[in-house]
């Protein structure tokens, strides 16, 4: 538009001083001519157009104002000026709103089509009358039409924006869940397993601290190394997550180390290895380990149980973990109590940790139980990555 301007600017002076030279005027028009051309400039400059959609700024619409009226003195001392109004046309359609710059062009196109009906010379030539109308007319109709369509595409853009803002805000709202689940899971399987099991050898090194002191003293060293074993498993937790028992051991001698660990008075745990284990990913060895810690503890502190037996099976498409207990075992298809006082904290947290560790590795989780039969908790992984899980529940 810009390189149309002097263009035409510099072919209506020349077309001025061909036809009119040496009147009296020219020295006036040749300056009109000088101070239009430095209007144009300085505008650029000092009140430059507004971005598309933003309204013209007070300095922009004097500017645009000025440059107008400088055309219409200029049209009317030297015609040939006329096409100048296209510059002026399409910087009006530009930055004006359409109500505003509709009437503007068709002043413009009346002001052009009396210029050449002055200047003409007998007989009115019908395309004097016909052509700027026309012209202006085609010409207002492709700028508001893409006016509008950049309107639109503005609107379209916001939008995109403001999805993929909501989107990544959703996801980091979804990330810092997940994240607080993960966490609030190796926590339970590790910490508060450690502090239950304390809890519990403690309390029984009291109850018999008079009448036993060799097995309230064996009870302070189980609960030591319980100790011991918890600050393991808090270093390594804070070091990256991993169970401390996978550091240096396998998965089948990490089971065997949590069946001893877990034996004690009242409640003996055996682990049976069948199948030749393959190395399995970190992350597939930790969800096995730590539900199978998550399984022991419900036994330990629900079911009353004497006997529990933790098996792992190896086969060629997957490698499943099996818990069973001869405990009192519960209704799966019952409701979870909800907690009777206020100081008592919503029990049940185990369960729906094993389930999200076997969703999230992509396995199946099963529960078996009847009252007073016992409890199997079963989870099975897939060898093959990227196998789709299913989690269920089965009432025996």
């Amino acid at each position: 538009m810009h390189g149309a301007f002097f263009l035409l600017l510099g072919s209506s002076l020349v077309r001025f001083l061909t036809r009119d030279p040496g009147g009296s005027r020219t020295a006036w028009v040749v300056g009109l001519f000088v101070v239009f051309w430095l209007l144009y400039v300085l505008g650029q400059f000092l009140a430059p157009a507004p971005p598309p959609g933003v309204r013209p700024r007070v300095r922009h619409l004097v500017w645009l104002g000025a440059v107008s009226a400088v055309w219409v003195v200029l049209l009317v001392l030297a015609p040939s000026a006329t096409w100048c109004a296209m510059p002026v046309l399409f910087a009006g359609l530009h930055t004006l709103p359409a109500r505003i710059a509709v009437p503007l062009v068709g002043v413009l196109t009346a002001l052009v089509v009396a210029s050449q009906i002055r200047v003409s010379q007998g007989s009115i030539n019908p395309n004097m009358v016909v052509a700027p109308p026309a012209i202006a007319a085609v010409a207002t109709a492709v700028l508001v039409h893409l006016q509008r369509q950049a309107a639109r595409q503005r609107l379209l853009i916001d939008d995109l924006v403001r999805t993929r803002r909501d989107l990544a805000a959703t996801e980091r709202r979804a990330g810092v869940l997940a994240e607080r689940q993960r966490l609030s899971a190796e926590i339970h399987d590790t910490l508060a397993q450690g502090l239950s099991s304390q809890r519990m050898l403690l309390q029984a090194a009291e109850r018999v601290w008079r009448t036993d002191p060799e097995a309230a003293r064996g009870h302070v060293r189980d609960a030591v190394a319980i100790t011991s074993h918890s600050l393991a498993e808090a270093r390594r937790f804070v070091h990256d997550l991993a169970p401390a028992d996978l550091a240096e051991r396998s998965l089948p001698e990490a089971l065997g180390a949590l069946a001893e660990r877990e034996s004690g008075p009242g409640l003996r745990v055996d682990f049976r290895l069948d199948g030749t284990p393959a190395r399995l990913p970190e992350r597939t060895e930790a969800a096995l380990l730590r539900i199978a810690q998550g399984a022991l503890a419900n036994v330990r502190e629900h079911a009353a149980a004497t006997r529990a037996a933790l098996t792992l099976t190896c086969l060629d498409d997957q490698i499943s973990l099996d818990v069973a207990d001869n405990g009192r075992g519960f209704d799966v298809t019952a409701p979870r109590p909800a907690p009777t006082g206020e100081r008592q904290p919503p029990r049940g947290h185990g369960l729906p940790a094993m389930r999200i560790r076997a969703r999230q590795s992509g396995g199946t989780f099963t529960v078996e139980s009847t009252p007073g039969e016992g409890t199997v908790v079963s989870v099975a992984l897939p060898l093959a990555p990227g196998a789709p899980g299913t989690e269920k529940e089965l009432a025996s």
